[in-house]
């Protein structure tokens, strides 16, 4: 899976919201730093050349729905972002978070029995 530039992964996200779209519906979900529309339309191509977008064609326009499922990106994302960052660790993440004050001893003991939960049904 190629990675994906801040506006292309803003682009997704509107996408795997609104399930399909054509340019203009996905311009007008960007509050922020609207591209033109040929730009964007750019970008919506692009992301199909990465394989992350199809579309279906009306006469001259096209309309594009993901074909990346959302789960399948963020498996990704974690998995890079916690083996450049992490040095592979989700121990090491996990203790971050908490230095940090990102996540409460109440959460940590959820996630606990989760995974003690998980090892019991094995």
């Amino acid at each position: 899976m190629q990675k994906l530039t801040n506006k292309e992964e803003e682009i997704m996200m509107i996408l795997w919201k609104l399930k399909k779209a054509f340019v203009k519906e996905i311009q007008a979900e960007i509050t922020e730093d609207q591209p033109h529309y040929n730009t964007l339309s750019t970008i919506v191509r692009n992301l199909e050349e990465k394989g992350y977008v199809g579309h279906n064609a009306f006469g001259n326009t096209h309309q594009y729905f993901p074909i990346v499922a959302i789960e399948d990106y963020r498996k990704g994302f974690m998995k890079t972002a916690i083996d450049n960052y992490f040095n592979s660790s989700y121990k090491s993440m996990v203790s971050f978070f908490a230095k940090e004050e990102k996540i409460s001893a109440d959460e940590l003991r959820e996630i606990l029995s989760m995974i003690e939960n998980k090892n019991e049904k094995k």
